[in-house]
């Protein structure tokens, strides 16, 4: 989902189409969510014909409804984001609520879902037992996906009925429990998702153990979950990621005070943007809500008007650049960004 926002935000071409809508994780609301699409792809077709060209209109006219027609509604989210142009027709579900709406134009309108997205916990839940394993993907108290790459994974012992002359200490439990650490690194390449362990404690404290990396780790959620569907998990586990995700911020608050002036703190644009690229970014922090355009040429930032600028929101790309390079962002809703003119980065020593 970051991913394809991340590709969609710098393509440009005449005719770019964008298509916002609210739905529901219930398939009961399906045939409401495909009476809403359909709606709104009418719409979006008398806008084509009247705000593009015609030979651009009748192709992403064809190309948006072929996309429509191939969603299946009873897997929605809180809303879909379709993406069409002459050479791509693309949608996500989202797990945020959006303002319905169609916006035409040269770019995408995906600025504000990035930002939305960024502004919530992305995290994953490890549902953990001597048997198996599953990993789920959420955003908030809401699943994104279950991870199939590797998961689930089963303890072949176990499952076999080998492992049950061992107790849970012996070293094929270990052994089961180090794999699955390695399969959640590998897939955690680039992403620096935090990971909360959904099992009994006697499991939580084998899986510390046996963990080679467990940086990663923030949580446990007491309890056997191993058959319950990804939501109702990740129901369960949002009030423990929710209360250390509140804590991490605080503490990143005190941070900022107590490092304010120092030499690892800096609030001039063009020093933050070349600190990030170079790796070198800890902790952003943005005032939420804010947005800035900017003319970004050699490394230097220049704040312009949205009209006048070559990026379209500098603040939207130094977030995504420090979390490429495992920096943390903190949105600030109070007034401690005020004096900073919103924004400010503490750099890595």
């Amino acid at each position: 989902m970051d991913n394809t926002l991340k590709r969609l935000k710098d393509i440009k071409s005449d005719c770019c189409i964008t298509i916002l809508l609210n739905t529901h994780r219930n398939s009961s609301q399906s045939k409401k969510d495909e009476i809403a699409l359909k709606n709104l792809v009418t719409e979006a077709e008398k806008r084509l014909r009247e705000e593009c060209n015609e030979e651009n209109g009748k192709i992403v006219s064809e190309k948006l409804r072929e996309l429509a027609s191939n969603i299946d509604a009873r897997y929605n989210f809180e809303s879909l984001a379709l993406f069409v142009n002459r050479d791509i027709a693309e949608f996500i579900r989202m797990p945020v609520e959006v303002e319905d709406r169609i916006v035409i134009a040269k770019r995408f309108a995906t600025r504000n879902l990035a930002r939305m997205l960024h502004q919530q916990l992305n995290y994953y839940v490890l549902v953990l037992s001597r048997e198996k394993a599953r990993l789920i993907e959420a955003v908030g108290n809401k699943e994104i996906r279950e991870i199939h790459n590797g998961f689930p994974m089963e303890n072949y012992f176990s499952v076999h009925g080998e492992g049950k002359l061992f107790n849970r200490e012996t070293s094929l439990v270990i052994e089961f429990f180090s794999n699955i650490n390695t399969q959640i690194n590998d897939i955690e390449k680039g992403k620096y998702l935090p990971v909360f362990i959904c099992t009994d404690e006697s499991n939580y404290n084998d899986y510390l153990k046996a963990a080679e990396q467990k940086e990663n780790i923030f949580g446990w959620i007491k309890g056997s979950m191993d058959d319950e569907n990804a939501q109702t998990i990740v129901e369960v586990a949002w009030p423990i990621a929710e209360k250390w995700y509140k804590e991490k911020n605080q503490l990143r608050l005190t941070e900022l005070t107590k490092n304010a002036g120092g030499e690892d703190f800096e609030t001039d644009f063009t020093a933050i943007w070349n600190a990030i690229i170079e790796g070198k970014g800890r902790t952003l922090y943005v005032k939420e809500g804010f947005v800035q355009p900017a003319n970004l040429e050699n490394n230097t930032v220049k704040l312009t008007s949205v009209d006048n600028a070559n990026v379209d929101d500098i603040i939207g790309e130094m977030i995504e650049k420090n979390r490429e390079f495992g920096g943390d962002t903190v949105f600030v809703s109070g007034d401690e960004l005020k004096k900073f003119n919103g924004l400010v980065l503490l750099k890595r020593f």
